[in-house]
C-alpha cells in the first residue's frame, strides 16, 4: 500500500489531510451568488474589472490558489510583468455577451498533478511578458459572428518568440496543516526579463456582512514571518493561527480585503486600505493604499525577479501552524520533503495505472493529468439560499409570482457550505448535478470515499428539495438534469465492493436508495403529465439538441414527450432495480422494491413503443429509430424526426442480472412471471428477463434484438453518428438534410453543426448538434459491454456500418473507447486531435505534452471546443484508458464466463 493510500485511510477529524486543498474558485465574479442586480444579469453586475476592487460575498478566487475547507484563509499567486494595466491576480475571460460563442476563459493554465489528499499538487500558468491584450480579445471576439472561430490568446501573437514565463506552483504537505510552497519562474524567452511575484495570503471577508463576526488580522511578527489570527470564536474553531514563512527578506505589503467604494461607486471608503491597494501600489506607485504598520487582512510578500533567458528562479514559502519559537529553520528539509511527496504521488498513480499501458508514456500522461484536473477542480461552495433570498427581499411567505421574479426563489431550504467537485472552476464555478455524477466515475478510481460523500451530498436534506428534486445547477436549481445519480451510486458501490474483497458499503447504498426513492417519485409525479409513462423532462442538460428550447413553453402549445427523457427514466428505474437487488440479497425487506422497480421499468420501456404503428409513440419502425413526439392541443401528434442522441440514449437503458442472484429472490421472480403473463402487449417490443444468456445471465432492455441491430446500424455508420473520435450528438445525415418545422409563420430548424454552436440558445457556449460529448459516450461504452455480457460472442454487428467487418459487442465497445482515447493521444505525426490547428500546442516542446480537457469535441476532426478545463466529465477519459488497459482478449474471455461480470470487470481494472 502506497503512502498516499495510507493517508486516504487515515483521513478524519484527527488527521485532516484534506483540510487544505485547491478549493479557491477560478472565477467568483459574474456568478449567481454575487448577483444582487434587479434584472438577474450576473455577468454585468459583478465584472472582472470590479473583481480586483470589490470584496466578494460568498467565496474567493485566485491564481493556482488553495484555502482551508471553509475558505476562511486563502493563498494564491499574483504576478506583474511590468507592462500590464493590472496585477494578474485572477484569470481573465469573456462574458457571455462578449464572446461570439459565449463565455470563455482566455488564459493558459494547467493542472499538472495532485494526489487525492492534496499532499502534493502542481499547477502551471503561462504568463506573457508583453502587455496582456484585454481590449483586443474583447473587441475582436465581439466583431466575429457565431459562424466564425473564437479569437484566442494565442491568435494575438503574444506568445511569439516564446516571450513568456512558465510559472509553476507546487504544494507539498509536511503534515495535515503544514504546507510547503514552491514557485518556479522559468523565462522561455530569448532575453532576460523582469517579473514581480506576489504570493498573497488573505482572509475571506466575512465581517462586512450581517452576523459575519469580528475582523481578523494578518500581521508581520518577524522580518520573514507573517502571522494570521482570527479573533472571532466561531472562526477560531474552524482555523487557528497560521504563519507564512518567506525564504528571504522581501518587502511585506499589507492592505485589507475591503471594497474600494470610491473607485467603483464614487462614495468615500471607510478605510484607505482596500482590496486593490497592493495592485495600485505595484502598478501605479500609489503608496497610500499600503498599511505601513504592517497589519491588515490581505498581505503579499513582494519578490522582484530578473530571470535570465532560459533560466528559472525559485521562491520558497511555508504556511504552517508552527510558531517561530518551535519551528527552527523553516526550510531545512524543504527540498527533501518535496521530493518525498512527489515520489509518493508517483507511487500512488503507479498503483492505479494498468500494467498494460505503463510503457505507453503518452497514455499514462493523459490519464494522470485527467485525474489531477479532477482533483484540482474541487471548490469550496458557500450558498445560504435562504439568506441570499432574504437579501433580495424574497421570503417564503410571499406569493409564487413574487418568488418567481428572482432566481431560485423556491429553494429556501438549500444551504451549501461544502467542498464540491465542479465542472470547470472558471466556466462553471458551481456544481451541476448530472456533471457531478459523471465526475465520480474517474474520481472513484483514486478516492472512493470522496466519491461516496459527493453523491450523498446531493441527496442531503439541505440540497434535495422537499418535493424530491435534485438541484440542477446554480443558474436554475429548478431546471432538470438527466437522472444519472442512481447509476453513479451503483458504480461507486461496485468499485468499493471490488476494492474491499467483495464486501460492499451497504449503509452508503441504503442511504442513497432511500433518498433516490423520493427523487424517483418526483419524476413520476412532475414529468409525466398524462400519466402514460412517457416523460417530458424538459432541459435535460442537452442544451440546444432539440427543435425547440425544451425549458420553455412550446410555440405550438401542447407538450413534448421526449425519447431521451423517457429513456433516462428507464435507465433510472433499472438502476434502482439493480440497487434493490443488491440490498435484497442482504435484507429480504428490500425484495418488495425489486418488484416495484421491475414493474416501473417495464411500464416506462413499454410506453416507448406500443403494439402496432402509432403516430404518438417514439419508435419509428420504418426508420428504426426513436424520436421525440410533439403532441398538439387538439390531441394529434407527430414524431420530430431529428436523428440525435435523443434516439440513441435508450441504448444505455440495459441492465444485466446474474442468474444466481435472481434464484435467491424467488418471490420476485414469481411476481415478475405473473406480471409479464398478464401484460403480453406491454412486453411485445422490449427485451424481458425470461431467458438466460451467456453464463446464465438475464437482461432487461428497451431493445429487442431486431431493434438493437437497427439502431446500432445507424450509430456505427460513419456517415451518421460514428465519428473517428466517438459518437456524434447529431447525425451527419442532417448536414444535407436539415430538419425544418414551420409553425405560425416561424421556421424551427436543426442542422448538423459539428463545432461551436451557431445559435444563441443557452448562451451559445454549448452545442449538442453534432459534436462528440464524453459522458454519453461513456454510457454507450458501458452499455455495449453489458449487452455483450448477455449476448456473448454469437452476436455480431457490422462495424463500421457498410465496412463488411463484423465485431462482437465487446469489440464494438473497445473500438468506441479507442476512438475516444484518440482525441487526446499523439497521432503518427505527433499531433493531438484536441489541439486542432494550434501549432504551439502541437509542436512546441513546452506545450505539446500539456493536455486540455474540453467540454466537447468537433464531430469531424476532434478539435476541443467549449470550456477548456472541464476536466469534470471529460476527465472520464481516465476511466476509459484505465479499463481499456486491463481488458486483454484473455481477460475478456474470462469475464464472459464470470457469474458477476460487472464486479469482476471492476476488479480487473483496479488491478486485482
Amino acid at each position: 500500500m502506497s503512502a498516499e493510500q495510507k493517508r486516504l485511510q487515515s483521513v478524519g477529524d484527527d488527521l485532516p489531510w484534506k483540510k487544505w486543498g485547491p478549493y479557491l474558485s477560478e472565477r467568483q465574479w459574474g456568478t449567481v451568488r454575487e448577483d444582487y442586480s434587479d434584472d438577474g444579469n450576473a455577468w454585468n453586475y459583478f465584472s472582472h474589472d470590479q473583481a480586483r476592487s470589490r470584496a466578494y460575498r460568498w467565496g474567493e478566487d485566485g491564481l493556482g490558489g488553495i484555502s482551508d475547507d471553509h475558505q476562511v484563509l486563502c493563498f494564491a499567486l499574483a504576478l506583474w510583468n511590468g507592462k500590464d494595466p493590472i496585477l494578474k491576480e485572477r484569470l481573465f475571460g469573456l462574458t457571455n455577451s462578449e464572446g461570439n460563442h459565449g463565455e470563455d476563459v482566455k488564459e493558459y493554465y494547467f493542472y499538472l498533478d495532485s494526489t487525492p489528499t492534496h499532499s502534493y499538487m502542481k499547477y502551471l500558468y503561462k504568463y506573457p511578458q508583453a502587455e496582456y491584450p484585454y481590449e483586443d480579445l474583447i473587441k475582436t471576439n465581439q466583431q466575429r459572428s457565431k459562424h466564425e472561430l473564437e479569437y484566442e490568446l494565442l491568435d494575438t501573437g503574444i506568445f511569439d518568440d516564446n516571450r513568456y514565463f512558465d510559472v509553476f506552483l507546487e504544494y507539498a504537505k509536511d503534515d495535515t496543516e503544514d504546507i510547503l510552497i514552491k514557485i518556479s519562474v522559468a523565462n522561455r524567452g530569448p532575453e532576460a526579463a523582469e517579473i514581480d511575484v506576489l504570493p498573497t495570503l488573505w482572509f475571506r471577508n466575512t465581517w462586512s456582512w450581517a452576523d459575519g463576526g469580528s475582523k481578523p488580522i494578518i500581521q508581520k511578527v518577524e522580518d520573514r514571518v507573517i502571522q494570521t489570527h482570527h479573533t472571532d470564536h466561531l472562526f477560531q474553531k474552524l482555523l487557528s493561527d497560521y504563519y507564512l514563512y518567506c525564504d528571504r527578506t522581501v518587502p511585506l505589503l499589507f492592505t485589507d480585503n475591503e471594497t474600494n467604494n470610491s473607485r467603483l461607486f464614487g462614495v468615500p471608503n471607510p478605510t484607505k486600505y482596500v482590496k486593490d491597494g497592493i495592485n495600485n501600489y505595484i502598478v501605479n506607485g500609489q503608496r497610500e493604499g499600503i498599511n505601513y504598520n504592517q497589519t491588515g487582512t490581505k498581505c503579499s510578500p513582494h519578490y522582484h525577479l530578473t530571470v535570465e533567458a532560459g533560466a528559472t528562479e525559485v521562491i520558497c514559502l511555508r504556511l504552517t501552524k508552527k510558531a517561530p519559537s518551535e519551528i527552527g529553520e523553516p526550510f531545512a528539509t524543504f527540498e527533501t520533503k518535496f521530493q518525498s511527496r512527489l515520489q509518493e504521488a508517483d507511487a500512488f498513480y503507479d498503483s492505479v495505472t494498468p500494467p498494460a499501458i505503463k510503457s505507453d508514456s503518452d497514455r499514462v500522461n493523459v490519464m494522470r493529468q485527467a485525474l489531477a484536473g479532477m482533483l484540482w477542480t474541487k471548490q469550496y461552495f458557500y450558498y445560504d439560499v435562504d439568506k441570499w433570498l432574504e437579501e433580495h427581499n424574497i421570503n417564503p411567505l410571499l406569493g409564487p409570482e413574487q418568488r418567481k421574479k428572482i432566481r431560485n426563489g423556491e429553494w429556501f431550504h438549500m444551504y451549501s457550505d461544502d467542498i464540491i467537485s465542479m465542472p470547470d472552476k472558471w466556466e462553471y464555478p458551481w456544481f451541476a448535478a448530472w456533471d457531478l455524477a459523471f465526475h465520480m466515475l474517474p474520481l472513484g478510481i483514486v478516492d472512493s470515499e470522496f466519491a461516496k460523500e459527493q453523491l450523498d451530498l446531493m441527496l442531503r436534506n439541505d440540497y434535495l428539495h422537499p418535493n424530491g428534486q435534485i438541484p440542477a445547477y446554480e443558474w436554475n436549481f429548478g431546471d432538470v438534469n438527466p437522472p444519472v445519480h442512481a447509476y453513479a451510486t451503483m458504480q461507486i458501490y461496485l468499485m468499493d465492493k471490488a476494492r474491499n474483497g467483495g464486501k460492499g458499503d451497504l449503509n452508503f447504498l441504503k442511504y442513497a436508495f432511500s433518498k433516490l426513492l423520493v427523487n424517483f417519485t418526483w419524476w413520476v409525479n412532475r414529468k409525466d403529465s398524462d400519466g402514460n409513462n412517457a416523460f417530458e423532462g424538459g432541459f435535460l442538460g442537452l442544451d440546444n439538441i432539440g427543435v425547440f428550447d425544451r425549458s420553455a413553453p412550446l410555440p405550438t402549445g401542447g407538450s413534448l414527450e421526449q425519447a431521451d427523457g423517457t429513456a433516462w427514466m428507464v435507465f433510472f428505474s433499472q438502476q434502482m432495480l439493480r440497487i434493490a437487488v443488491e440490498l435484497a440479497l442482504d435484507d429480504p425487506l428490500y425484495e418488495e422494491f425489486v418488484s416495484k422497480f421491475f414493474e416501473h421499468t417495464m411500464w416506462i420501456a413499454g410506453a416507448m413503443d406500443r403494439i402496432g404503428e402509432n403516430q404518438d409513440e417514439m419508435w419509428d419502425e420504418e426508420d428504426g429509430f426513436f424520436y421525440d413526439v410533439l403532441k398538439f392541443p387538439d390531441g394529434t401528434a407527430m414524431r420530430l424526426k431529428v436523428r440525435s442522441l435523443v434516439g440513441l440514449l435508450p441504448l444505455a437503458a440495459v441492465a444485466i442480472f446474474n442468474g444466481d442472484d435472481i434464484a435467491k429472490l424467488p418471490n420476485f421472480y414469481k411476481r415478475a412471471e405473473a406480471f409479464w403473463s398478464r401484460h403480453t402487449d406491454l412486453i411485445e417490443n422490449i427485451h424481458i428477463p425470461d431467458k438466460q444468456g451467456a453464463a446464465g445471465r438475464y437482461m432487461l432492455s428497451v431493445f429487442t434484438e431486431d431493434k438493437l441491430r437497427k439502431v446500432l446500424a445507424r450509430m456505427l455508420d460513419e456517415n451518421e453518428f460514428f465519428s473517428p473520435y466517438g459518437i456524434r450528438s447529431l447525425s451527419r445525415y442532417h448536414a444535407d438534410h436539415p430538419f425544418v418545422f414551420h409553425h405560425g409563420g416561424e421556421e424551427f430548424r436543426v442542422d448538423y453543426v459539428p463545432g461551436d454552436s451557431n445559435t444563441g440558445m443557452f448562451g451559445g457556449n454549448s452545442n449538442w448538434r453534432g459534436p462528440v460529448w464524453m459522458p454519453v459516450n461513456m454510457l454507450f461504452v458501458a452499455a455495449l459491454r453489458r449487452l455483450y455480457a448477455f449476448y456473448g460472442d454469437q452476436f455480431k454487428v457490422e462495424c463500421p456500418t457498410g465496412s463488411g467487418n463484423y465485431m462482437t459487442l465487446f469489440e464494438v465497445s473497445r473500438e468506441l473507447a479507442q476512438r475516444l482515447t484518440r482525441l487526446f493521444l499523439k497521432d503518427g505525426n505527433g499531433k493531438r486531435p484536441i489541439n486542432g490547428t494550434a501549432e504551439k500546442f502541437q509542436n512546441d516542446p513546452y506545450w505539446k505534452d500539456l493536455i486540455l480537457f474540453y467540454e466537447y469535441f468537433h464531430g469531424d476532426n476532434g478539435t476541443g471546443i467549449g470550456a477548456s478545463h472541464q476536466t469534470g466529465w471529460t476527465g472520464g477519459i481516465a476511466t476509459i484508458i484505465q479499463v481499456a488497459g486491463m481488458l486483454t482478449d484473455d481477460v475478456v474471455k474470462e469475464l464472459l464466463e464470470s457469474a458477476d461480470i460487472e464486479l469482476q470487470l471492476i476488479r480487473k481494472y483496479q488491478g486485482q
